[in-house]
């Protein structure tokens, strides 16, 4: 499984990537970036999750599971990150990337 997040926007618009690969990581570690991405519920979210009120200078995610239950995309607001998805954006931060 790769999980890559590319965060664009903010003051200074600058965009950065980050990436996880459990082909790069121990198994222990490995199994949790995939448990963290089962309780998501990532592939059920929809493509695309807009803020109610844009807020100037927020952040936006796009994050990117590719396994093998396939590969999908969310896009998201930094205030409409949903509370289930918060723990794999933390993880990939934390993670050297791959």
């Amino acid at each position: 499984m790769r999980v890559v997040i590319e965060r664009s926007g903010g003051f200074a618009g600058i965009s950065r990537s980050q990436s996880s690969s459990t082909d790069q990581m121990p198994a222990e570690d490995a199994q949790k970036l995939r448990d963290l991405v089962d309780a998501s519920g990532f592939y059920g979210l929809p493509s695309v999750i807009h803020s109610d009120k844009p807020v100037p200078d927020a952040f936006r995610y796009k994050i990117t599971v590719d396994s093998e239950r396939g590969t999908h995309t969310v896009e998201v607001d930094e205030g409409a990150v949903p509370t289930r998805l918060q723990p794999i954006l933390d993880w990939v931060r934390r993670s050297p990337s791959s």
